[in-house]
């Protein structure tokens, strides 16, 4: 029979949660400057973050709580079109780190940027695109 801890030793564990939980906004929030770096290294070969200007990819401009396959005059993927997300901050964070897993068939190519501090800097530069 598993003995089930007291409320005393649940306050230890509880408390340490809490000062990890507390470190984790700062990191999500990203630095914009930081971002635009990013986004000029790995995403401005495909991307433009001009309005209407579409690229390989569609322009990144406004991305922020836009739909999925909603650019006008780009010519998206049916996997894209019919994702129906909005890219939201969260949104954007899973499917930058990996693109096909979040969105099978999409045609981006990119294998997704694994590093969540550059993430969150793309993606807090991107929220400055209105």
């Amino acid at each position: 029979m598993t003995a089930f801890p007291t409320r005393a030793a649940l306050a230890v564990p509880f408390g340490g949660l809490l000062l990890i939980a507390a470190s984790l906004p700062a990191a999500a929030a990203g630095d914009a400057a930081a971002g635009k770096s990013v986004f000029q290294n790995v995403c401005s070969i495909c991307h433009s973050v001009n309005p209407g200007q579409n690229k390989i990819g569609p322009s990144l401009f406004g991305v922020v709580g836009r739909k999925t396959g909603s650019v006008p005059g780009y010519s998206y993927s049916a996997a894209n079109e019919k994702a129906d997300i909005t890219w939201t901050e969260a949104n954007l964070d899973k499917y930058l780190e990996a693109p096909r897993a979040m969105i099978p068939g999409t045609k981006m190519t990119y294998g997704g940027l694994k590093d969540p501090e550059k993430r969150a800097n793309l993606i807090a530069y991107l929220a400055t695109l209105k």
